[in-house]
């Protein structure tokens, strides 16, 4: 072994170390990496930076952004709220729903970024139903991991295959080329959870577990004693105000309220306008969210040719992913000291309206004409992105408390069909090999912030940069095993272990290794390091690479065993509160498990005759 082998070799078990101690950030140990391949001299400068302008670079990150358009057009709450509905109060119809919708999303976007959003979902499914969320979140995970075998896009290790095959020569995967493996897994995972797993991780007798949330609007109306009702009224046909404008009709004076907000019926599902200004003219049909002093006003309510309107619940969702509330402090040195809420012209200044005032510990009641003081408390309603401009408000306004609903928020869910849309297009273009997979992720990526679906601010603020600069460091060390000769060393330790009698014996090693390196590095560190392991071994054996591949991809996937191993797995121990032997008693059997299924499905697909 020369000295630079044994170099490399050294650094990947300092590496190694340093990540498994928890210590030292991974992105950090990456560019530890990095230094020290360029300064030992064992590759040059361009090389050892090579990894930050590779291909697997640009299409991590624009897989990201097209993540974060599901999330923020309502796509994964809308696959969250479908399941709380279908299942109902039995728990194994939830498990397989919740398992199903979990590996779905992930497969077209981030499997951290679907735990992050479905823990809150399987939490209020578990407040509904009364079953403890333990028993939901960790096999909720699972299938996020899962999820990663079933697309070339799901998760970075399949990438980075998938360009390591194409470095070496051959034809990379399709985009759904070993998704019947990771079907497969994910089908004997439900099983496994169903019959066995969630009988471990839910023995505990503690109750579902709930996170702590704010108060609800509803909740903040009532700290407020606000002596007004919330009404909402439907305009008729007929009716005298049809044809005015807010101004010209008087609506709000004879009302003795505010229009906070108004639908009207239209193209999927209507237009919401929240706090209506005095122009706006009314139509036949509109729907009003008013707050007023008393509902006990039929007969004027009856001379203006307005009736009580029942939303439906998810014409209620949709007002308040549009408009909620909030409670805020007048700044000491604020400007509007001296002023009554009437003097302010808060809506005309701030598009909100206040509908509350406390002074001290007591609401006070017909605070229009209140004088306001520091430190008086105001609940303001309106549009969330208007309760969001106070915050840069700071000399008049100390923002206190935003309410439950606020968590909750989908700010682009009008987008939802456009995002479902460029999300096709995708699929359809790297299916088809109509262009380059990246070609195709980043034409998806910047259709996201072109067709608005999300800003470029949001598009960059969902990019993980930390993630990058990690994938970014550790693609070098594998250019280095190669290039000093530690690639061949490990194929002929492998090969002299497991003989050349049989290459199933050859995927099992490589499986294992892979999965046990995963234990330490990262899954896609611990795929940059086996996939040209898998590569040079196959030529090694004289077959196919591909069932080799798909053993190193599967296995960088399947973390199951630990809860430091991926995110996707750590985000569920707090809100699950399992303990570390959990993750043994679950995921070791369940690993041994996608290691059998590999084993036999992956030659059936990808034979071991030679490329």
């Amino acid at each position: 072994m020369s000295f630079e082998a044994a170099f490399v070799f050294a650094l990947i078990a300092v590496a190694a170390l340093a990540m498994a101690s928890n210590r030292v950030r991974y992105d950090v140990v990456a560019l530890l990496v990095v230094l020290s391949l360029m300064l030992s001299g064992v590759l040059s400068v361009g090389e050892a930076l090579a990894g930050f302008g590779s291909s697997v670079i640009v299409m991590v990150a624009a897989l990201l952004v097209v993540g974060e358009m599901l999330d923020r057009t309502g796509v994964a709450r809308a696959v969250g709220d479908w399941i709380l509905k279908k299942g109902g109060g039995n728990e194994t119809l939830l498990l397989v729903l919740i398992m199903l919708g979990a590996a779905g999303l992930s497969a077209v976007m981030s499997s951290t970024a679907v735990v992050a959003i479905f823990i809150p979902i399987v939490l209020r499914i578990s407040a509904a139903t009364s079953v403890n969320a333990s028993r939901m979140l960790l096999p909720m995970s699972y299938a996020a991991l899962i999820s990663g075998m079933l697309t070339l896009i799901a998760t970075p290790p399949n990438i980075v295959v998938h360009e390591e095959l194409k470095g070496a020569g051959y034809g990379g995967f399709g985009f759904f080329s070993f998704a019947p493996v990771g079907l497969l897994v994910l089908v004997v995972a439900i099983l496994y959870v169903l019959m066995f797993a969630r009988n471990i991780i839910g023995k505990r007798t503690m109750q579902s577990v709930e996170r702590p949330r704010g108060r609800s609007i509803m909740a903040l109306w009532e700290d407020f004693r606000i002596d007004r009702v919330l009404d909402v009224l439907c305009i008729q046909e007929g009716s005298v105000l049809i044809g005015k404008s807010l101004a010209d009709s008087g609506l709000e004076r004879r009302l003795g309220g505010r229009i906070l907000g108004l639908r009207r019926h239209g193209h999927r599902g209507g237009e919401l306008t929240t706090s209506p200004g005095p122009e706006f003219e009314l139509r036949p049909g509109d729907v009003l969210l008013v707050t007023r002093r008393t509902q006990d006003d039929e007969p004027l309510a009856s001379e203006l040719g307005l009736a009580t309107f029942q939303i439906s619940e998810k014409d209620r969702q949709r007002w308040l992913w549009e408009m909620g509330a909030a409670s805020v402090l007048i700044h000491p040195d604020s400007g509007l000291i001296g002023k009554s809420v009437r003097e302010t012209e808060f809506h005309g200044r701030y598009h909100l309206d206040v509908v509350g005032l406390r002074r001290g510990r007591h609401a006070v009641a017909d605070f229009e004409d209140e004088r306001l003081a520091p430190s008086d408390g105001l609940l303001v309603v309106g549009p969330w992105e208007r309760i969001q401009m106070l915050k840069s408000q700071t000399h008049d306004f100390v923002v206190l408390e935003l309410p439950s609903e606020h968590a909750d928020i989908v700010p682009s869910y009008r987008r939802m069909p456009m995002a479902l849309g460029v999300l096709l297009v995708m699929i359809l273009l790297t299916l088809f090999d109509v262009v380059p997979l990246v070609a195709a992720v980043l034409m998806a990526a910047i259709a996201a912030v072109v067709t608005r679906c999300l800003t470029a601010e949001d598009a960059y603020r969902s990019i993980n940069w930390s993630n990058l600069v990690l994938i970014g460091g550790m693609l070098p060390l594998a250019d280095a095993l190669e290039s000093t000769g530690g690639t061949r060393i490990i194929v002929e330790a492998l090969m002299s272990a497991v003989g050349e009698s049989s290459p199933y014996v050859m995927l099992s090693a490589l499986f294992f290794l892979t999965a046990t390196v995963g234990l330490v590095l990262s899954n896609t560190a611990s795929a940059v390091l086996v996939a040209p392991i898998a590569i040079y071994a196959a030529s090694a054996l004289g077959v196919s690479p591909y069932a080799f591949a798909v053993a190193v991809l599967v296995a960088a996937s399947a973390a199951y065993s630990t809860p430091v191993s991926t995110p996707i797995v750590t985000l569920v121990v707090e809100p699950g509160r399992y303990g570390f032997t959990d993750f043994l008693k679950a995921g070791v059997p369940l690993l041994l498990l996608t290691y059998l299924v590999t084993l036999v499905v992956a030659p059936l697909i990808f034979p071991f005759a030679a490329a």
